[in-house]
């Protein structure tokens, strides 16, 4: 487990940190261990309009190295009892105040997770569906390759590419989208939407991106790839956050939610 200060270790949300990480999925497990999947069933960036109305159903859960040589992950779980709500402020709330916030998504693996303007996000007037637009998240996280520093840049939808006319709707009734800068850079976007008894909440990952000029470019030199053990260590670790943040949420959300600062 990821160590604690003096000061996490008074804080009421200390006790998240402490509970056992909730179980992975036996079918995910398997998958995670599993061959890579058919790069031809991947999503292509260019095609990430699809995911928000439902239609990039063919590879909802696994990983590949696509014929470009860049990486793709997808992730799909169901968050019983979670709601929309939910999930638009814990992005914002998990990045300010203290780094416990950070670590009880993952005590195993999450150091912290830092927004570079605390004072937009601490901002009552910012809805809380807005309060990762334009704001970086300097991150240290371990997801199975050893503890790496990244910065996951967030921005509007429609900064990405976009078509904001497609949130709101029913596949997608809101969601976070970032670049990653670091070793390994990536285009993430977590979209999640109400379904009986909770919210559906769907990951996609793009990997060897950047956002250069306005535009996410493939970063990836010709006749080079994305090591495989990366992708498959990057699903590995999504499917245990989300799993975890699954089980957490709910409860963190009735206890925390005016607790801002």
């Amino acid at each position: 487990m990821v160590e604690l200060t003096d000061i996490e270790k008074k804080l009421p949300y200390v006790k998240y940190y402490y509970q056992e990480l909730a179980q992975i999925p036996v079918e995910k497990q398997k998958i995670a261990m599993g061959k890579a999947a058919d790069s031809a069933k991947a999503l292509s960036i260019e095609e990430k309009n699809k995911f928000l109305v439902g239609q990039a159903t063919e590879l909802e859960i696994g990983f590949c190295v696509t014929r470009l040589g860049t990486g793709f992950v997808a992730n799909k779980t169901f968050m019983k009892n979670v709601t929309v709500e939910m999930l638009d402020w814990w992005f914002g709330w998990h990045s300010v105040s203290s780094d416990l916030r950070y670590k009880i998504w993952d005590s195993e693996d999450h150091y912290y997770a830092r927004a570079d303007k605390p004072e937009y996000v601490l901002d009552p007037g910012v809805p809380n569906y807005q309060k990762t637009w334009g704001v970086n998240h300097e991150i240290l996280e371990d997801i199975g390759m050893g503890p790496d520093k990244l910065t996951l840049c967030f921005k509007n939808p429609k900064d990405f590419g976009y078509d904001i006319s497609l949130i709101r709707t029913k596949y997608c009734n809101s969601l976070v989208c970032a670049i990653g800068v670091g070793a390994c850079p990536a285009f993430m976007t977590h979209k999640f939407y109400a379904v009986d008894g909770g919210t559906m909440f769907e990951s996609r990952f793009w990997i060897g991106y950047a956002f250069n000029n306005g535009e996410i470019v493939k970063v990836i030199p010709e006749g080079k790839s994305v090591p495989e053990e990366v992708v498959r260590a990057l699903f590995s670790h999504n499917i245990k956050e989300f799993s975890n943040l699954a089980k957490i949420l709910p409860q963190v959300y009735v206890e925390e939610k005016n607790n801002w600062g």
